[in-house]
């Protein structure tokens, strides 16, 4: 989806120049007849030059629904911060399977209880065990072959 399904939001950073150039481009590009605005046929397009995949209805509708409805779609700012959510998304979600991988040392897709105590033991040895296994149990964490990176 467009925003992150994990707990904690996403660091908010600068947007590079050279990436908010780009998304204008995309934006121009995809904007049919200079009217202003991308349209939900517009903006599924933009999607795919900028990251590659359709979007579901579902996604398209989450981002249009909040649009002013005498604009008919999107404006340029509004695409811009749309796109910026979603590269940091991807950011964070990236951030998390990279320290998820570290952990996974016998790279089984998942950790089980003790992989989650060792990694702990090694980042923060002071932190009590019986906190390490609440965190690893909380927002149903903990399943049958224990966590994975899927339910991260």
């Amino acid at each position: 989806m467009f925003f992150s399904d994990a707990g904690a939001r996403p660091r908010t950073r600068e947007t590079n120049p050279a990436e908010r150039k780009k998304w204008v481009e995309v934006f121009k590009a995809c904007d049919e007849d200079d009217k202003g605005y991308l349209s939900r046929e517009d903006f599924k397009v933009a999607v795919v030059m900028l990251f590659g995949y359709k979007p579901s209805k579902i996604e398209v509708d989450a981002v249009m629904s909040p649009i002013n409805p005498s604009t008919s779609g999107l404006s340029l700012e509004e695409f811009v911060n749309i796109v910026r959510k979603k590269k940091e998304a991807q950011l964070y979600r990236n951030e998390i399977r990279h320290i998820f991988t570290a952990f996974d040392v016998h790279y089984r897709g998942f950790l089980t209880l003790e992989d989650f105590k060792k990694a702990f033991r090694q980042v923060a040895p002071k932190l009590p065990e019986r906190t390490v296994i609440e965190v690893f149990r909380k927002k149903h964490f903990l399943f049958a072959y224990g966590m994975t990176l899927k339910n991260l």
